[in-house]
């Protein structure tokens, strides 16, 4: 596909707006494209991007990483910065180059990543999906795990009849089980 603007260079640059219910597409070349003032990124290899998992990464950490004080020196900030004892990385660090550098990194900043994780994923634990047909046996634990949370929850709450129902539920999937 042409660029639409100058129908001679090949179209490497698709946008899509969508304004008042109203879809319009452009398919432009990097030459065309970069004339247009709306484009907030730049083409050149050279040149830093607007968006970069690191900038996205380092907005998620602001706040996080804790402070030495505002009229700390930068080696005093950098000092009371958690690091990594195997690669010694600070947390700084991490928040300006986006990964870690060593799988020690993890257990170093276990209490920062796990309220990270929670704003990235929503939890700080994964649980997966599971295959259907594989995962028979996990999936009743899983649903058992599930059914005795909601049984807490009816015991704290004093819903003596909804905890009733879900013990009968569980003793019923437990005996699937075995």
């Amino acid at each position: 596909m042409n660029c639409e603007e100058c129908k001679q260079r090949p179209a490497t640059v698709h946008i899509t707006k969508i304004f008042n219910n109203q879809k319009t597409e452009m398919h432009l070349c990097e030459e065309c494209a970069k004339q247009h003032d709306e484009i907030p990124f730049t083409f050149s290899a050279d040149a830093e991007p607007a968006f970069s998992i690191q900038k996205f990464l380092a907005g998620l950490l602001v706040g996080g990483a804790p402070s030495a004080g505002a009229d700390a020196t930068e080696e005093e900030a950098t000092a009371a910065m958690p690091q990594c004892s195997n690669c010694s990385l600070t947390y700084g660090q991490f928040g300006q180059i986006g990964r870690f550098g060593c799988s020690h990194c993890y257990q170093s900043f276990a209490g920062q990543l796990e309220p990270l994780l929670r704003r990235v994923h929503g939890n700080s634990r994964h649980t997966g999906k599971i295959p259907r047909r594989a995962g028979g046996l996990l999936g009743f634990r899983r649903e058992i795990e599930q059914l005795r949370a909601e049984l807490q929850n009816a015991v704290n709450s004093e819903a003596y009849e909804r905890a009733a129902v879900l013990r009968d539920q569980i003793h019923a999937l437990e005996g699937k089980l075995q």
